[in-house]
């Protein structure tokens, strides 16, 4: 019996052990991260959840937003679309399981709004991944090329591309002419999509020209597009040489096929704090889109400016400097300011986060910042496009509003004294306005009184009177105006709660007063009210002083308690001397 008592002791100790080796472990449900954090409602952003515990048909939502379109990775990532339009918000993301179980992310993504671009030029209309493109629609010369005699080149130039040519400029060159009065350069200026420019240049021919019928001349033209990118077209002008006939005829010319290449472009930005302030930590958003029409490779982002050494596509030692950025104002937290954005395919764009720090020593002001995007083009050679945006710091005034001294209790319908003081707690001295005080149930006299500069560390008092309407709890709403480092109207409010307390009467007693009559003083003796005199009264007094005797009106005397017991008089101590009878 007992070796049949081991057996199935160990059957079911073996049983035991299959069975917790066969039941699996489950992590508990979590999100461990959203990415990215900040995304632009401009444009539509998917958002990768990692975690645990998430379910086949588990949803994602935003908090007070609605459900997104959801993808099902594994029980540890999900992925979520955020379309256009979602109002600019920090939301919590929540995963919903098919069992009801729902677990959440406080503020998980924060969605915003695009800073505003400028708006294209109306009179030109944006192709796909265009470009200005200037031709040489005609040419003509006011006589032949003859050697030592100078001569006219009249040239019309057309912008055939869709968008706005910039600082365009010819310069011409030539072995047989030589360009005279200009020094062989004319600036053209800014030509329109659809546009067209005359220019002239005088020639030359110092060398002979037996032999020859035609002079060649090289007119070499360089602009720029919009986002500061350069062009150059080189053309070849054929003019007819002494002994050949002239005609003003057109001269066709071979116009520049277009350039297959790749072009980044931050088209937004924005800030996750604002105003940016000294000291402020913020993260730096930019939307960055391949306007080319290739794939750029490889793509590398520097914050502060930067680049490849290499330009030929042949790997150098060393790899991306980013060191040689500027840094004064902006710096780097938590990560190098270089980030490795991977390949961006022609028409595409993605959105890239940078940690940033205003420096404590920034003042107020625009600030530009440098951003480098290195990658490899088609051709396996290394581009690097710069980008410039700007970011406004402010120093807005640090205020503490309160009263200097504790005001003396208030009084419902009585007046008391309100005496306000502003410390200025900056690190600066700042202009204020006017200070304007309001009251919810009282009135406030003076109201408004005009601050103006206070240093670091200053201060400025004013004395008011607040007349309050009913017993309670009251508040003051203090306001001041001010004008930002941009010239921007701005207002500081607070708000103090002052407690009003009953009104206090203290009754004055008056003897003329109807009904006095019998009543009782603090000590008790009854108030006596004065008659007025009868006319023998007064004609009595009269008498009186006639005869150098005392005509004062009789002194008005407390009237005597009828129950007051007299005091008896004392006899005189001692006896006197009796008379004889």
């Amino acid at each position: 019996m007992k070796f049949h008592g081991k057996y199935l002791v160990s059957l079911f100790l073996a049983f035991a052990l299959l069975a917790g080796w066969a039941a699996p472990a489950y992590a508990a449900p979590s999100i461990a991260s959203v990415t990215p954090s900040l995304v632009f409602n401009d444009k539509i952003t998917t958002i990768t959840i990692a975690g645990a515990g998430f379910d086949p048909g588990a949803v994602v939502s935003l908090k007070n937003y609605g459900n997104l379109s959801t993808t099902f990775d594994s029980n540890t990532q999900l992925k979520a679309v955020v379309p256009v339009g979602v109002p600019a918000s920090a939301y919590t993301v929540v995963v919903t399981n098919p069992d009801t179980s729902v677990f959440e992310f406080s503020n998980g993504v924060t969605v915003s709004d695009p800073l505003p671009t400028a708006t294209p030029s109306p009179t030109a209309t944006a192709a796909p991944f265009g470009r200005p493109q200037l031709v040489i629609g005609s040419y003509s010369t006011n006589e032949f090329a003859r050697t030592g005699k100078d001569f006219r080149v009249k040239i019309g130039f057309d912008n055939a591309g869709a968008y706005q040519a910039f600082n365009a400029q010819v310069a011409f060159s030539s072995a047989d002419a030589a360009p005279t009065d200009t020094g062989g350069v004319i600036a053209l200026g800014s030509i329109l999509p659809g546009g067209h420019v005359d220019a002239s240049q005088n020639f030359l021919a110092p060398n002979s020209l037996a032999g020859k019928s035609v002079v060649l001349i090289d007119a070499t033209l360089t602009y720029y597009d919009g986002k500061g990118t350069s062009y150059t077209d080189k053309f070849t002008l054929t003019i007819a040489a002494a002994g050949t006939t002239v005609s003003n005829d057109v001269y066709p010319t071979s116009t520049p096929t277009g350039v297959n290449s790749a072009q980044l472009v931050i088209t937004s930005y924005a800030s996750t704090v604002d105003p940016l302030q000294p000291g402020d930590q913020f993260q730096l958003g930019v939307t960055v889109e391949n306007m080319g029409n290739t794939t750029a490779k490889r793509v590398t982002m520097i914050v502060g400016g930067g680049g490849s050494g290499s330009t030929s596509g042949t790997p150098q030692p060393g790899g991306v400097s980013g060191g040689s950025g500027e840094f004064t104002n902006f710096a780097p937290v938590g990560s190098s300011n270089i980030q490795s954005l991977g390949d961006i395919p022609a028409g595409s764009g993605l959105q890239v986060l940078q940690n940033l720090v205003v420096n404590v020593s920034t003042t107020p002001g625009a600030y530009p910042v440098k951003i480098t995007f290195s990658y490899v083009n088609s051709k396996g050679e290394v581009v690097n496009d710069d980008q410039v945006i700007t970011l406004l710091v402010y120093s807005l005034p640090n205020l503490d509003l309160s009263f200097y001294t504790p005001p003396e209790p208030f009084f419902a319908g009585q007046p008391g004294a309100l005496p306000l003081q502003i410390v200025n707690l900056g690190k600066r001295s700042t202009v204020l306005g006017n200070m304007k005080i309001e009251a919810t149930g009282g009135v406030v006299e003076p109201a408004t009184t005009l601050v103006g500069s206070l240093d670091a560390g200053g201060y400025f008092t004013f004395d008011s009177s607040l007349t309050p309407d009913a017993a309670g709890s009251l508040e003051l709403k203090v306001t001041i105006d001010y004008t930002d480092d941009f010239n921007k109207p701005r207002t500081v409010t607070k708000t103090l709660n002052v407690t009003v307390e009953e009104a206090f009467v203290d009754p004055m007693l008056d003897p003329s007063m109807e009904g006095m009559e019998g009543m009782q003083g603090a000590d008790g003796m009854e108030i006596s009210v004065a008659s007025e005199e009868t006319f023998l009264q007064k004609a009595w007094r009269f008498a009186l002083g006639i005869l150098g005797l005392d005509s004062a009106p009789p002194a008005e005397s407390p009237a005597i308690d009828p129950s007051f017991e007299e005091m008896p008089v004392p006899a005189p101590s001692g006896g006197g001397g009796g008379g004889k009878g």
